[in-house]
């Protein structure tokens, strides 16, 4: 399936890789996930649910869909949203794709297969190519997902250009990862004016992304700092430009500190007063209370708030 660049909505600013709330048995937690989601659309936020921080690789295709039809009934809106579809197995990959193209979602963000080290592009480009294939859908906006500190397997520049060359109308942008600015840098200037739309990976390179042309960032703590970070995204071309994203850089180094899922959840449960969001899968395991304790103090330090945040189920 090949196609030219098709007019939608593109996703833009900053999306949240939507934390998982569990039940006590580790169940995912429906109507704590659909308040959470509610709460960061109301604060300018997209949905990139399933992402890392959401424990994604700790779910199974069938609770992802669950979850998918959770948001659907409950009316969030599908073009906010850019869930997480990239599995080991490419037909897993295109099972969930699939589900959440016909939800009408403005598109997915795709994981390369990370299990086996030191594949080829050659290898990505099939995976990514079967995928598209199989889903045979003009809708089908794929976001690559570079990760390498994380998945240890990296899409390169090259890869990208083959994919884009292949599929200019499905292959829709990335969200870079790396850590490393001059990779972003890179690609916004390789990629982005053909159309490719380029996101960090953290509001940390917010600014900088904006100002070089790209769509904005798709960052773990946009679940927990979301209407600041949606802020700078909408007024990066103002005056206190760089005095905002050293605000969001001090809330960005509090949590830095401890482990990152564990950390986001103890905050939500704090501000929420909702203790069930601590809850994680393993191999994941909650904070301590010490180190619960040293994260707020600097939070507190930091001026986070998390205004609006709804309590218990």
């Amino acid at each position: 399936m090949t196609s030219a660049v098709a007019d939608f909505a593109r996703p833009r600013g900053v999306l949240a890789p939507v934390v998982t709330p569990f039940t006590a048995d580790r169940a995912p937690d429906a109507a704590r996930f659909v308040r959470h989601c509610r709460w960061l659309v109301d604060c300018g936020v997209g949905l990139a649910v399933f992402g890392t921080n959401s424990e994604a690789n700790s779910m199974s295709v069938g609770e992802k869909i669950g979850l998918l039809d959770a948001l659907a009934k409950a009316r969030l809106p599908a073009h906010r949203m850019m869930p997480g579809t990239g599995c080991c197995a490419f037909t897993d990959s295109v099972e969930l794709t699939r589900h959440a193209v016909e939800l009408g979602c403005a598109g997915v963000l795709m994981l390369p297969p990370f299990y086996y080290k030191g594949v080829p592009d050659e290898g990505l480009f099939r995976n990514y190519a079967e995928v598209i294939e199989r889903v045979g859908d003009q809708r089908l906006r794929i976001y690559l997902y570079h990760i390498p500190p994380v998945s240890q397997t990296p899409i390169s520049l090259r890869l990208i250009e083959r994919l884009v060359d292949a599929y200019p109308g499905a292959i829709a942008g990335i969200k870079d990862s790396s850590g490393d600015w001059n990779n972003t840098r890179a690609m916004l200037e390789r990629f982005q004016p053909r159309g490719f739309d380029v996101f960090a990976g953290s509001e940390t390179f917010l600014l900088a992304t904006l100002r070089g042309g790209g769509a904005g960032c798709i960052t773990a703590t946009g679940n927990v700092n979301p209407g600041p970070i949606a802020r700078l995204a909408a007024s990066w071309g103002d005056s206190d430009a760089d005095e905002q994203q050293a605000a969001l850089d001090r809330v960005r180094a509090a949590f830095q500190n401890f482990p990152m899922i564990p950390a986001l959840k103890r905050a939500i449960a704090h501000h929420s007063g909702d203790p069930g969001w601590v809850t994680v899968r393993p191999p994941l395991v909650e904070l301590t209370d010490a180190q619960a304790g040293l994260l707020m103090q600097a939070l507190e330090a930091a001026g986070h708030a998390m205004p609006g945040l709804s309590g218990g189920v």
